[in-house]
């Protein structure tokens, strides 16, 4: 039997070594870090999602109920004949169902106000201590922008005053 080649063409098998070298991509993609913390954060995402429309369903559609339907999704207007709405679908006449757009209005900046209250803000804060404790510890660095051509204007320093005054300064032009 014919040992496998490195490399496949159709119809034949592919070889252990280029399964590994495949594999062992696969992992090395999947191990790299901004992968994971995708991954983490649509799981995260997705509860959250429920924790946010339970709080719409439980606590701001009995609001509104209060003052209206017990629905934001019941609210309509009707454009065109009499308008029926039948389980969540019209079934006769043409309505613009704008208390679910405004359910899904109220269900985003509620999401959006978690997150920034929740989430952001307070990692901002941690960040900018965390930041002023480094400042502490290591002291003021300035960073100072350095270009390329002062690094060899420095150079060019250097060499003249290592050779001494006897050879005169070279004449560079500098823009």
């Amino acid at each position: 039997m014919a040992a496998p080649t490195a490399h496949a063409t159709k119809g034949t098998r592919v070889s252990q070594e280029s399964r590994t070298s495949i594999l062992e991509g696969f992992k090395a993609f999947l191990m790299r870090g901004n992968v994971v913390d995708l991954a983490v954060a649509v799981v995260i995402g997705a509860a959250f999602t429920n924790i946010v429309n339970a709080i719409v369903k439980g606590v701001i559609s009995p609001i509104v109920g209060a003052f209206g339907t017990k629905s934001l999704d019941g609210y309509q207007s009707c454009l065109k004949g009499p308008c029926v709405v039948e389980g969540g679908e019209v079934t006769s006449g043409v309505a613009i169902l704008w208390g679910s757009v405004l359910s899904a209005t109220l269900t985003f900046l509620i999401t959006a106000a978690v997150v920034y209250f929740l989430m952001v803000l307070p990692m901002a804060r941690y960040l900018a201590r965390k930041a002023a404790r480094e400042k502490e510890l290591h002291g003021h660095r300035d960073s100072v922008e350095v270009t390329e051509l002062d690094v060899l204007k420095d150079i060019r320093d250097a060499l003249v005053h290592q050779r001494g005054d006897e050879a005169a300064e070279p004449k560079v032009h500098t823009p």
